[in-house]
C-alpha cells in the first residue's frame, strides 16, 4: 500500500472544488495530459472520468470510476488501464485553515496487482509526491478560489 500525505495550504472547500471537477486532473495528475468527465455527474458514485497518460512517446486511454464520495472529505477512485485496475483514496482533513490531504493507492486486478511490491509502492509514494504539491498549486490558484466563492 502507497500513502503520501501533505498538508494543503488551503481549505478543504478549495481542495474538494479541484477533486470535483473532473476538468482539473490533469493539472495535478502526474503523468496525465488530458482528462474529461464521462457523464456530468462527476464525483458521484459510477460517475467516470476519461484520460489518456503520456509516458515518453506513448499514450494510453484509461478511465476512472468514482466508487466512494463524501463531499469534503473523501473521494476513493478505481483507475483502469491496459495493466488492470488501482484503488486511490483521497482524504480530506481540516487543519486550522489548511487541509490534510492523504492518498492512498493500491492495484487491485491485472498484471499491476501480481507485480505488486515494495519497489512498486517507493515509487508510487514518490509519485504521491509530486502529484499532491500540483494538487495544492491548483487548490490556492486564483481560478478555484472564484470558482469556490461563487458556489
Amino acid at each position: 500500500m502507497a500513502q503520501w500525505n501533505r498538508l494543503v495550504e488551503a481549505t478543504p472547500e478549495d481542495v474538494w472544488t479541484v477533486l470535483s471537477d473532473g476538468r482539473l486532473y490533469s493539472r495535478f495528475v502526474t503523468g496525465t495530459h488530458d482528462t474529461w468527465e464521462e457523464d456530468g455527474e462527476w464525483p458521484a458514485p459510477g460517475a467516470e472520468l476519461g484520460y489518456v497518460l503520456k509516458l515518453g512517446p506513448k499514450s494510453y486511454r484509461g478511465r476512472t470510476t468514482s466508487r466512494i464520495c463524501e463531499p469534503g472529505r473523501r473521494l476513493e477512485l478505481e483507475a483502469k488501464t491496459d495493466l488492470g485496475t488501482a484503488r486511490i483514496a483521497f482524504r480530506l482533513e481540516p487543519w486550522g485553515r489548511d487541509t490534510l490531504v492523504v492518498v492512498d493507492e493500491h492495484p487491485l486486478r491485472g498484471p499491476a496487482a501480481r507485480w505488486h511490491n515494495t519497489a512498486v509502492d517507493v515509487l508510487t509514494r514518490w509519485r504521491h509526491r509530486s502529484m499532491l504539491a500540483r494538487l495544492e498549486e491548483v487548490a490556492t490558484s486564483r481560478e478555484v478560489r472564484e470558482r469556490g466563492a461563487r458556489t
